[in-house]
């Protein structure tokens, strides 16, 4: 059994779910919620999963971080687009308490150092399917693997801690696939090789993910924009490496592998899209800006990534 408290801020489509896998595995699990409080606290958590549905009548349910106790681990499942927010959404912090976030997108971790030390946080990149259908009630469609690593502020390799691995011990029995990964910032890129495209190209093809597949020019286009994910990362690897060789480098059959993965996948409505159907501010700097500037920083020309980065701009809210 954990001795970790865990807070978890933010329960929505993926707080909501390891949450509650967190929760029913028998670790001590605090939700901070907003609009759902009310249901939740009366209520509980509903998760519907492929993996097994969960039933939580009861949760620790809060709407004031002030009012949670001392946590051991704080998860962050957060939109970045509320990152300016983080100082007032943490919970009080047990001494060497550990952040780990789950946001998607390039220089997440960052916006962690003004919570605890560098050496504290954690990355998680999450692969999954999952949606909030209803206040406290999570539909959970496929995968669900994290891919856990620890934080370097110089974007250099790190093995995570003997604290940060009881913290994926953790996460392993409440059945939650766990991949370790000791290159956390090369790990955000190989996710950007999905995550530019059709996270963007959903909003501004209002499409999903077996929609944007379906038609050869647009996968064409995805497939370009895969590429200069993998370039504008290959560029930042050589600029970090001791030698020009490096076994960092992303190859360019992973573009060839995460399309042959989108086929095979469930048709999937984006976390970019479904904000955009509802209004919601867009992650358009975290997932698109961010590595549009970091390949400029590289001097790497990346015109269809600046491109849908301009276009989904526009259509944020």
């Amino acid at each position: 059994m954990s001795t970790k408290r865990y807070g978890i801020i933010g329960t929505g489509a993926i707080g909501g779910y390891y949450g509650a896998r967190l929760q029913q595995s028998g670790c001590d699990v605090h939700f901070l919620l907003r609009s759902d409080y009310d249901q939740v606290n009366k209520h509980g958590l509903i998760v519907e999963s492929v993996a097994g549905d969960i039933t939580l009548p009861q949760v620790n349910a809060y709407n004031n971080p002030r009012d949670m106790p001392p946590m051991d681990v704080v998860v962050i499942a957060l939109k970045t687009t509320q990152n300016h927010r983080l100082a007032e959404l943490i919970p009080p912090l047990q001494e060497g308490a550990v952040i780990l976030t789950l946001q998607n997108g390039l220089g997440i971790e960052a916006d962690m150092t003004q919570l605890v030390p560098p050496q504290q946080i954690m990355g998680g990149l999450c692969f999954i399917c999952s949606n909030k259908t209803g206040p406290g009630h999570i539909c959970h469609l496929d995968y669900g693997k994290i891919q856990l690593g620890a934080y370097s502020a110089a974007h250099q390799q790190r093995a995570l801690t003997p604290t940060m691995m009881t913290i994926a011990d953790d996460f392993r029995r409440a059945k939650i696939a766990i991949d370790i990964t000791n290159d956390l910032f090369i790990a955000r890129w190989r996710k950007l090789v999905w995550n530019v495209p059709y996270n963007g190209l959903s909003v501004v093809l209002d499409a999903t993910t077996d929609e944007l597949m379906a038609d050869a020019r647009v996968k064409a286009r995805i497939y370009t924009l895969m590429t200069e994910v993998i370039t504008a990362a290959n560029a930042w690897v050589d600029h970090l490496a001791a030698s020009a060789v490096s076994t960092r480098r992303i190859p360019l059959t992973w573009a060839t592998q995460m399309l042959e993965a989108t086929t095979r996948m469930q048709p999937y409505r984006t976390s970019m899209k479904i904000d955009f159907d509802e209004g919601r501010p867009l992650e358009v700097e975290a997932i698109l800006g961010n590595p549009v500037r970091a390949a400029a920083q590289m001097g790497v020309a990346v015109p269809e990534m600046a491109t849908l980065y301009r276009q989904v701009k526009e259509r944020s809210h």
